[in-house]
């Protein structure tokens, strides 16, 4: 039997009983009761509701064995009149309320606060323009001027890129509070005598172009803590506790930065740390 196009699940049926009427076993290894038809359709088609009940005893009997198969003339009748399938029921307005939220399995990451730069909130400061050289090899890209590191000012804004910014707040905020602590109540300030500069190494004619010159250097002369007191490289470097403090400042420096001279370096460091991000194959150069 050919069912009409569009009959739905009412046509499914249909075959079923015709399959069955033709000898095909009645039970199966694992019965599934079968759905009347009435409850597959919306209340809202009363003459559906009327045919697929029909329907319903039409297969009942056949099921029962209280017709035989030249009585399926009786299903085809029951639905000559479904010509097309139930409507879909929409779907409650409150479903999507429901749903389960979207789930964020990646790790929260702050965002940088305002006023930090090259993506790391401890480091504050503002992005600046590009800086042209007036020597050949000078110059910066993507310069920063950075104010603060780790809560640590810096006596004045230090023009670099951010690959410096970041050696130096690592700097200070394992090596520097580290080997100071508690000592004047901490440091608070790091007394910076040079960031940028367009110049050769050590102010040297003929030399080549300093890390300065490519804003990735700094010097720095001391510390000053939060009491007031100040450690200088110059006066205290080999002296005493603020000689050791000193020591291990720079030793930490050692790492974060590709370079690192000292007073023990040569005359020209004698009153400063210089730090840049300079790479090397063998490693830091630190002296």
């Amino acid at each position: 039997m050919k069912c009409a196009r569009g009959i739905g699940r009412a046509g499914l049926w249909a075959g079923l009983a015709l399959v069955l009427a033709a000898g095909a076993p009645l039970t199966s290894p694992r019965p599934v009761p079968r759905p009347e038809l009435t409850t597959l359709l919306p209340p809202d088609h009363p003459a559906l509701r009327a045919q697929a009940a029909g329907l319903d005893a039409v297969l009942a009997d056949i099921l029962r064995g209280d017709i035989s198969v030249s009585a399926t003339g009786n299903i085809t009748t029951a639905i000559a009149g479904v010509t097309a399938s139930p409507l879909p029921v929409a779907r409650p307005a409150t479903a999507a309320r429901t749903s389960p939220p979207l789930v964020n399995t990646q790790r929260d990451v702050r965002a940088p606060r305002r006023g930090s730069v090259c993506g790391v909130r401890q480091i504050r400061g503002e992005p600046i323009p590009a800086i042209p050289g007036r020597l050949r090899g000078c110059g910066v890209t993507r310069p920063v001027r950075v104010t603060e590191v780790s809560g640590v000012r810096l006596s004045q804004p230090a023009d670099i890129d951010c690959a410096t910014a970041k050696a130096l707040n690592d700097w200070v905020r394992r090596g520097v509070k580290p080997a100071i602590r508690r000592r004047g109540g901490g440091v608070a300030e790091l007394r910076v005598i040079v960031s940028y500069a367009c110049r050769t190494r050590n102010s040297q004619p003929g030399a080549k172009i300093s890390e300065h010159g490519r804003g990735k250097a700094l010097d720095i002369s001391g510390f000053t803590l939060r009491n007031g007191d100040f450690l200088s490289v110059k006066d205290d470097w080999g002296r005493g506790r603020a000689g050791r403090i000193l020591r291990r400042i720079h030793d930490a420096a050692c790492g974060p930065f590709g370079t690192v001279l000292g007073p023990d370096a040569n005359r020209f460091h004698r009153d400063h740390f210089h730090v840049d991000t300079a790479s090397y194959r063998g490693g830091p150069y630190c002296r």
